[in-house]
């Protein structure tokens, strides 16, 4: 399989630590045990629907919105996805005191390709009123790190991954709106969690706290801006891409809108 490297070199800040002590409210709970974030391979519901204006194919997924180029071109692999996208601010959908959350992140493989995932994103929170926004570093099947990067809602983040290998790659964060930036270098967990480089995707979840689903908050809208995919020197948008919804119990509670091959928008319902 075919990987070529031109890791980006913005500035590394922090780039081997994890995040900083916080009081927010993920900290809180993950220091009694109670929150791990965890991304999983996207679960379809094996709906297949057509979505006319775009002409791209649309499925159901339990837990992914977004877009995937789901194979590579003949010969080459995927080695490096980036966007832009605004961080939202989550609001609870029922008067409920349990924790509700959203994640936005670009990564390589996961879809087709299920046995490893380089991801980097942000997560946003709401418990009780209270607002907390986390960035994340990940190789699935490994749970996620933070990055230590203020946020908050508003906030303009550049994401990328990229790799040099099927077992090396790195994450990279980006916050426009303070002029911060922090970088990981990653290695596969495992032999098995290798990547394929057969995915590139840009997705909004409802992510994992260990094997329990997190309640997906009310996220209004994440646009993604510049997406972009590299495979064989080339660049990729998601035209022809594969388009996926968020469906649970039967109501679709997050759709993709195309505005161009490097924009789009996931819209909470």
């Amino acid at each position: 399989m075919k990987f070529t490297t031109t890791i980006l070199t913005t500035a590394v800040l922090a780039g081997t630590s994890l995040a900083a002590p916080r009081s927010g409210l993920a900290d809180r709970l993950r220091a009694r045990g109670v929150l791990s974030h965890q991304s999983n391979p996207s679960e379809r519901n094996g709906v297949l629907l057509k979505e006319g204006s775009e002409g791209a194919n649309v499925e159901y997924s339990k837990n992914w919105a977004g877009v995937v180029r789901e194979k590579p071109p003949a010969s080459a692999t995927y080695t490096a996805v980036s966007a832009t996208f605004t961080v939202p601010e989550p609001t609870a959908t029922d008067d409920s005191d349990d924790m509700q959350a959203v994640s936005a992140w670009v990564g390589i493989d996961g879809d087709t390709y299920t046995q490893a995932i380089l991801q980097t994103g942000i997560d946003a929170y709401i418990q009780n009123g209270e607002k907390t926004y986390d960035a994340w570093y990940e190789w699935y099947p490994q749970n996620a790190e933070n990055f230590d990067l203020d946020l908050t809602a508003g906030d303009v983040i550049v994401a990328k991954v990229e790799s040099s290998s099927s077992s090396k790659g790195v994450a990279i964060l980006e916050n426009k709106s303070t002029g911060q930036s922090v970088t990981k270098s990653l290695n596969a967990p495992s032999t098995s969690a290798t990547l394929g480089g057969q995915n590139a995707e840009w997705i909004v979840e409802d992510f994992n706290s260990g094997s329990t689903m997190v309640p997906l908050a009310d996220f209004g809208k994440v646009d993604f801006t510049g997406a972009q995919a590299k495979a064989d020197g080339a660049d990729y948008g998601v035209n022809n891409a594969a388009i996926l919804d968020i469906q649970q119990n039967g109501n679709v509670k997050a759709h993709v809108k195309i505005l161009s091959d490097t924009e789009f928008s996931v819209v909470y319902q």
